[in-house]
């Protein structure tokens, strides 16, 4: 435990709101299509993406998900503090790290979505009516940048997420 408070800090702990595992896969399933792997083989003996090499087969953290209805300042720091620990912390691939947000105003989403890349995207869960509504508003800076938003690949609807981790 001592361990674990050094590198996270024991004062305060920022977790995401969901998080996503996946199982090592078996020889059977990376065989599906062919004989790729057996037993014997010595190759790839040492990821844990490979059942084999698990002595107990636990989940692999595949996405952390930070669900922000509105941002403030103090939210989008959360979650950026979210990301910025598992990539410190990480041993391996760095998983999918997104937010998700109701967030009416754009230049607020900019504060969470641009930036250094903490975040892989931020995921709105009505973008269609978002835009909808920005255009309707006439107000040129978040017609401006909820286009730099989706444009840049930094904003997307909650319908792309399932598709984004799906890899």
């Amino acid at each position: 435990m001592s361990t674990l408070a050094s590198s996270l800090g024991a004062d305060y702990i920022i977790k995401p709101d969901i998080v996503i595992g996946r199982r090592p896969v078996s020889d059977e399933e990376v065989n599906r299509d062919g004989s790729v792997m057996d037993a014997a083989n010595t190759i790839a003996d040492l990821t844990p993406l490979r059942e084999t090499n698990a002595e107990n087969s636990c989940l692999i953290l595949h996405a952390s998900i930070s669900c922000k209805w509105t941002i403030r300042s103090d939210r989008s720091q959360n979650a950026r503090a979210e990301a910025l620990n598992l990539i410190r912390n990480r041993k391996g691939n760095l998983p999918h790290i997104v937010a998700i947000t109701a967030e009416p105003l754009p230049t607020r989403i900019a504060s969470l979505a641009l930036g250094t890349g903490d975040l892989d995207c931020v995921y709105h869960f009505a973008l269609p009516e978002l835009s909808a509504a920005t255009h309707e508003s006439e107000n040129e800076d978040q017609i401006e940048m909820l286009e730099t938003l989706v444009e840049g690949r930094r904003l997307r609807d909650i319908s792309d997420l399932l598709f984004d981790l799906a890899i």
